[in-house]
């Protein structure tokens, strides 16, 4: 990163921006940033994934998961391995790269099942990048073993985990978690969980969900966080905020969530003030094909993964159906820009010039 201390962003320009700034400055603002990481001609990259959910019984009980069950519920389920093949077969046949493991907190399920699920998927399928567990979800094993931190992310490490997805953020204020997920692992927890990632060589996201209780300072706050972690370690790859989606929720009747402009001015002042992290994805599965598209000329240079599976925001009434590589293509040609799939350390794998 060639950006000095001296001319960094501060919390109070980066808090004036969001709240006062004109919305087409801004994306000016942020692509001048995408600049200093990715050339014009660069491609706009997207990865081929899956998204398996192995359990949704969960008793962290976040006010705004629609995705959540206990496990009397009739339709609780906790997945086998032999029911997740299938999934990741078609993942593998699909050129799919990225295998993206995530559930719920589940107390039932022991430290093995984590261990012997993952060891199993790396022996049958070696190339595969499996990009698993939460910082929750490792806060939770933690907790299940009574082993430190480090100890419990090496185990998981050893058996062929690859790296961690960013997930659980929510925001990064522990006002905001207090209110919307007072179970959950606290602000600091979730840093101190890819701090640890980081420190023994693995790599992670960061992520925001925002619009549910949190304010503009919340959202401030939360980037600085990350961008405080990413100074220390490098440990980030990318950085992906999305909106909060309140159908089927204990949050559907809030008066107010964000709308596109708020997603526009978020995801430009992420890339402003994260100037420490290369990547920025714009969401389509949370804000559509359109504002997806729109968010590339907002600071974003990726647009993410086609998903062949979502399970958690479509039972917040989200309709994210399977998308296609040729439609992510023809998405990013019709902004003046080459595609390419990528894998999910940012590498290229194809590219797809414009005619």
């Amino acid at each position: 990163m060639t950006t000095t201390l001296a001319t960094r962003i501060s919390p109070d320009e980066a808090l004036t921006l969001l709240v006062e700034e004109d919305l087409l400055a801004l994306g000016i603002r942020a692509n001048e940033v995408k600049g200093r990481f990715h050339a014009s001609s660069d491609p706009v990259t997207f990865v081929i994934d899956r998204n398996v959910n192995y359990t949704n019984i969960c008793n962290v009980d976040c006010m705004f998961c629609a995705f959540y069950r206990h496990k009397e519920d009739e339709d609780a389920y906790t997945l086998t391995y032999e029911q997740i093949k299938p999934k990741i077969q078609e993942l593998v046949e699909a050129e799919g790269t990225q295998l993206l493991l995530q559930g719920g907190v589940n107390p039932d399920l022991p430290f093995d099942y984590y261990t012997d699920l993952i060891g199993a998927i790396r022996k049958d399928y070696p190339e595969l990048t499996i990009h698993a567990f939460s910082p929750t979800e490792i806060d939770f094993m933690v907790t299940l073993t009574g082993w430190p931190l480090k100890t419990v992310l090496e185990k998981l490490r050893d058996a062929g985990m690859s790296s961690l997805p960013g997930g659980g953020a929510e925001v990064l204020d522990d006002w905001v978690r207090h209110k919307v997920s007072p179970k959950k692992v606290d602000s600091l927890g979730w840093l101190q969980v890819m701090e640890a990632a980081h420190d023994i060589g693995m790599r992670t996201t960061a992520t925001m969900m925002f619009g549910m209780v949190d304010r503009p300072e919340h959202i401030i706050n939360h980037l600085f966080k990350v961008r405080e972690l990413q100074d220390r370690t490098g440990g980030f790859t990318a950085f992906i905020p999305w909106t909060f989606q309140p159908m089927n929720t204990k949050l559907e009747k809030l008066p107010k969530t964000a709308t596109g402009v708020d997603y526009l001015k978020v995801l430009a002042v992420s890339r402003i003030v994260l100037d420490n992290i290369v990547n920025v994805q714009s969401s389509w599965i949370t804000q559509g094909l359109k504002l997806c598209q729109t968010g590339l000329y907002f600071g974003a240079n990726d647009v993410g993964g086609l998903l062949l599976e979502e399970n958690v925001v479509t039972q917040a009434g989200v309709t994210a159906e399977t998308q296609s590589a040729q439609t992510m293509i023809n998405l990013i040609h019709n902004t003046g820009r080459d595609a390419a799939q990528r894998d999910t350390a940012y590498q290229i794998l194809k590219r797809y010039p414009r005619n």
